[in-house]
């Protein structure tokens, strides 16, 4: 099954993919790889150029700092897409100078997101930006995507038009796939080590019942790590989940004094997003099945 589903993908996006043409300076310019994925397959067979701003191996964005390169790619795209529900606030002042900017995340509920530090005696709430880990917001993003790009360039609107309908198929089919392949969970909570697997979650019916968001200098607390423990062994949860790009110290620990396993979880930040989506139901299923 997982074979003919990347085969589908495959042969949906194919005409897409590789389609434009080398331009010096990218006319579009996406900020992130899942937004550049979305955009890249919308503008197939425009002949547009399309770039990514962040192509670093990054796991989120909370200190990151262009470089002077970058700035000067953002500053000439004639259009700029953007992940939004707060993403991008490091880019703020930049994205005000913008000719034209596309926000993805327009009309998708956020959920609220809490990193778990106790160090800082409390819980920090904020918006979780990584919207695109459930394929159906991944579809009202690409649907706001392409009506940005029909505003910009009205010329390819049935191109655009053609490459979105395409593109809802394959959304369609991953959350069909999803939802087949996790509906029979022995056990559907999870333990992550990166507060970003909310729309993971929401997407096919499962619970974070606890997530870290552990970088250098907050790192787990004993009296957090104890609570992980028990929590794992209370709960019978058999497997705790790292994010590719993350930190696996405080997972090792929880594994060695359970005897779990630990397993990663792509957030698509530096991979394809259909081959990141297709990792994270077959991890899933294989972790908690």
């Amino acid at each position: 099954m997982k074979k003919i589903s990347f085969l589908l993908v495959a042969v949906l996006l194919v005409g897409l993919m590789g389609c434009t043409t080398p331009h010096a300076t990218p006319q579009i310019m996406t900020t992130t790889k899942p937004v550049y994925d979305l955009t890249h397959h919308l503008c197939g067979g425009t002949g547009l150029s399309v770039g990514l701003l962040i192509n670093e191996s990054v796991s989120c964005l909370h200190d990151y700092t262009l470089s002077v390169q970058q700035v000067q790619n953002l500053e000439a795209a004639e259009v700029t897409v953007i992940s939004g529900g707060g993403l991008e606030n490091f880019l703020s002042d930049l994205l005000t100078e913008c000719p034209v900017l596309v926000d993805s995340s327009r009309n998708i509920p956020l959920l609220e997101c809490t990193e778990e530090h106790d160090h800082a005696q409390d819980h920090h709430h904020e918006a979780d930006a990584h919207i695109w880990l459930n394929p159906k917001n991944a579809k009202q993003m690409a649907a706001n995507i392409c009506s940005g790009l029909i505003a910009a360039y009205p010329q390819y609107t049935q191109v655009f038009q053609q490459n979105l309908t395409q593109l809802e198929f394959a959304l369609d089919s991953l959350q069909a796939y999803g939802e087949k392949e996790l509906a029979a969970l022995s056990c559907r909570k999870l333990i992550t080590f990166h507060d970003g697997f909310g729309y993971l979650a929401q997407a096919f019916d499962l619970t974070i019942a606890a997530a870290m968001e552990e970088e250098s200098g907050s790192e787990a607390s004993a009296k957090e790590l104890i609570a992980l423990i028990e929590l794992v062994q209370s709960h019978r949860i058999p497997a705790v989940f790292t994010e590719v790009n993350g930190s696996v110290s405080a997972a090792r620990i929880i594994s060695s004094e359970t005897g779990v396993p630990v397993y990663n979880l792509d957030m698509g930040m530096n991979s394809d997003y259909f081959e990141a989506m297709y990792h994270n139901i077959n991890t899933l299923k294989e972790a908690l099945g």
